[in-house]
């Protein structure tokens, strides 16, 4: 497999696992990701061990390469333990503003009406591109 190649489904719920607990034996992995089998958890890490994704130590942990985590978690953030894609941050920001003008709108105050109706757009926009890069990490 080539190194570039894109991860996903229970692969990237495996990388993503070793992301947030650091070195892991075998059946952690197993358990965590909530496989059937330990032989698929091997075989998700062996995915991951082939693309250099992830290493095993010398006690047969299992960790994550952290220089691999900017190409895999590309146009996603990291929030403490969570992962979250970048866009949610713009989504959340117009989904505040469009609310707040609509409030004053509703209030009697003439805003500009079409500055909503901009707005709503860019948030179908942004809620579209988020829930899209969002669906990388849900298999």
């Amino acid at each position: 497999m080539a190194a570039n190649q894109e991860i996903r489904g229970n692969t990237l719920k495996v990388y993503l696992f070793l992301l947030k607990h650091g070195p892991s034996e075998l059946r952690d992995v197993q358990r965590g990701v909530n496989l059937s089998s330990a032989s698929l958890a091997s075989y998700h890490l062996g995915k991951l061990l082939e693309m250099g994704f992830a290493k095993q130590d010398e006690y047969g942990k299992y960790f994550v390469v952290k220089e691999a985590s900017d190409r895999i978690l590309e146009g996603f953030s990291r929030v403490g333990s969570a992962v979250v894609p970048q866009l949610f941050f713009f989504s959340l920001l117009f989904t505040i503003l469009v609310v707040f003008f609509s409030l004053e709108v509703l209030s009697g105050l003439n805003f500009v009406p079409y500055l909503i109706g901009v707005s709503c757009a860019m948030l179908a926009v942004l809620w579209f591109e988020t829930i899209k890069i969002w669906r990388r990490l849900a298999v």
